[in-house]
């Protein structure tokens, strides 16, 4: 069975408190929850996991291809900080997609790079919340 990692960065646990007219209002544990059924459906496993410590990511993305046969990431604000994410990105060698709610580049102009991009074989942006469960399905035609 594929198993799929999806992996979110710094403040997405608070994502409901967030500016609704950006993020919603919808929890991450109500995204994780959807991601789960759609997972249930498609007949692949998928672990949820989220930390606001860069160094924790790093670590889960380098024991990731130990166990899991694809890997999504919203790196949050590190998507635009961390080298080091960047670095084990690039390592993992099994599919990888970088999403975001936001479409960031209508956003700050600190918002609009991302390190990940050149790293990863997609990226989705803008598409709030469903970004999530398309990615999922992606993820699962990749692998």
């Amino acid at each position: 069975m594929k198993k799929i990692l999806i992996l979110n960065g710094p403040n997405l646990n608070l994502l409901h408190k967030r500016d609704k007219k950006i993020y919603g209002d919808i929890s991450l544990d109500k995204i994780a929850a959807d991601c789960e059924k759609l997972a249930k459906e498609l007949g692949v496993r998928i672990e949820f996991q989220q930390s606001n410590n860069e160094g924790e990511l790093v670590d889960i993305i380098q024991n990731a291809a130990e166990e899991f046969d694809g890997l999504i990431i919203n790196a949050a604000a590190y998507t635009h900080t961390s080298i080091a994410i960047r670095d084990a990105l690039e390592i993992f060698s099994k599919p990888k997609i970088e999403l975001h709610i936001s479409n960031i580049f209508k956003r700050e102009e600190f918002r609009q790079h991302s390190f990940l991009s050149d790293v990863v074989d997609a990226t989705i942006s803008g598409l709030g919340v469903q970004g999530y469960t398309i990615a999922l399905l992606a993820m699962n035609s990749m692998i």
